[in-house]
């Protein structure tokens, strides 16, 4: 059985395992699957209806970082965890900066910035205050040189390059400031925009994107 990496393309979570395969040249299908739903064949691959999900040739792994470490465990070649442990952790670590400390914070701005619908003033008010906070401690530990981890590609580079601009987008939009101008995010993104698998990671993710606008066109 293929590997299949489950979910859809507009979602950064399911990019940055999608980004970590192709990285690695590993072979999989993608199959289609929406998040939130309530069937049961869908809650026995993934419990909470989150996406993405793998499919094995020996059953499923959801969540994110169980999906990566699996990846990696499984397919060593092209490696995006150094050898070192402590070099290894560092990266660990630059993963939960930006996935707890910035994306988890600005996902409460999303509804607003990016769906049409509106969140209160102490929502903004909050997460202006967390992602400030997390902006100035993960400038503290991200090397940009010219990757997030240093100067090799890692798990690091898969979530920043799929987390940073939307987090970047929503602040602006909601509070008329990039709360991450202070970081290199613009130049390290069109860097590496240039990398084949970025650049098929972006041009898929429009592609979903847009199908999902004509899906919500079409219902109303």
């Amino acid at each position: 059985m293929t590997l299949k990496l489950c979910g859809f393309s507009a979602s950064n979570y399911y990019n940055q395992i999608k980004l970590q395969l192709l990285e690695k040249q590993v072979s999989f299908e993608e199959e289609l699957v929406k998040t939130g739903s309530t069937e049961t064949a869908t809650l026995e691959r993934s419990p909470m209806a989150k996406v993405p999900f793998l499919d094995t040739s020996i059953g499923c792994i959801s969540e994110s970082m169980a999906c990566a470490e699996y990846i990696e465990a499984q397919y060593p070649q092209h490696a995006l965890l150094p050898a070192d442990p402590f070099a290894a952790a560092k990266v660990r670590e630059l993963i939960v900066y930006i996935e707890l400390h910035l994306e988890l914070v600005g996902r409460e701005l999303y509804p607003e910035a990016y769906f049409g619908g509106k969140i209160s003033d102490g929502t903004k008010e909050r997460a202006r205050k967390l992602l400030s906070r997390g902006a100035e401690a993960f400038a503290r530990i991200a090397m940009f040189r010219p990757f997030v981890a240093g100067d090799a590609f890692t798990l690091a580079d898969c979530a920043a390059i799929v987390h940073l601009p939307v987090i970047s987008g929503a602040s602006k939009i909601i509070f008329g400031e990039d709360l991450l101008a202070a970081l290199p995010v613009k130049d390290y993104l069109k860097a590496m925009g240039e990398r084949p698998t970025v650049a098929k990671v972006n041009a898929d993710r429009k592609i979903d994107i847009q199908r999902m606008m004509a899906a919500v066109a079409a219902s109303r």
